[in-house]
């Protein structure tokens, strides 16, 4: 069993995470906020995970991240969040996090995020969010403890439709092949958002589409596409805010 530590603001959801993982056999212990965790992590020997809110009064959990990681390259840690974007997930990877769980979770979600954090093999490189013209990308993550590895190369055609597929592995080891796909519709949308008839990156440019869509699926519902089939079908606000962080300028 694990020695977790939990770093959550909010008194009932600590309590709440404490008495799941201690129900399941697991030392644990809770933090206020964030100057309260880091106190209580010190230079990280004690602690096997942490478990760690992002939204906090003062250190906010990306700046207690990176302390945890200054600390102790090698930690495990687990975001916690109700208001994740693209945005917060890649700076969350590129600082080193291990996992992301969505408020509001159940306990089983929780165990389950949990024991994927306790079987990733951290080596101490950040998790390695990439970024470039085709936008945020992820070479494998880890949401609500399904590991979702992004397998390069070029898509397949599905009748008229994109298709890429993924492999999606759930806590209890359950591996299953996912296909994303991506309609001709939504396709000449994004083309109009960019101004563009050719995306930035061609083919690599929709599979970072697809990873996004899938990512968020399993972010939304911590279980596998219904048939291990998604469809991209519509332009939802989300995708648009994607398409538009690719196409924003770099400040310096």
């Amino acid at each position: 069993m694990a020695r977790i530590l939990i770093i959550d603001d909010e008194p009932n959801i600590r309590t709440m995470m404490k008495l799941a993982l201690q129900h399941v056999g697991h030392t644990v212990n809770t933090a206020a906020d964030g100057q309260d965790g880091l106190d209580k992590y010190g230079n990280g020997e004690d602690w096997d995970l942490v478990l760690l809110d992002q939204r906090m009064p003062g250190l906010e959990g990306l700046a207690v991240l990176k302390q945890i990681r200054f600390y102790n390259s090698r930690a495990r840690v687990v975001m916690v969040t109700a208001f994740g974007t693209v945005d917060l997930a890649v700076e969350a990877m590129k600082a080193g996090a291990t996992d992301f769980l969505r408020k509001p979770f159940t306990a089983e979600i929780l165990r389950g995020a949990v024991t994927g954090a306790l079987l990733f093999d951290n080596t101490g490189s950040p998790s390695g969010a990439e970024t470039g013209s085709t936008g945020p990308t992820f070479g494998m993550t880890t949401i609500n403890g399904y590991r979702i590895e992004f397998h390069p190369g070029a898509g397949m055609r599905i009748q008229y439709d994109l298709g890429f597929q993924f492999n999606v592995s759930r806590p209890d080891g359950e591996s299953r092949q996912c296909t994303v796909v991506i309609s001709p519709v939504v396709m000449e949308l994004v083309k109009a958002e960019l101004d563009c008839e050719t995306p930035p990156g061609g083919s690599r440019f929709w599979q970072a589409l697809c990873e996004e869509s899938l990512a968020n699926y399993v972010y939304q519902n911590a279980d596998f596409p219904p048939d291990n089939l998604l469809r991209i079908d519509d332009l939802t606000m989300g995708l648009r805010r994607y398409v538009q962080a690719i196409t924003a300028p770099v400040s310096a």
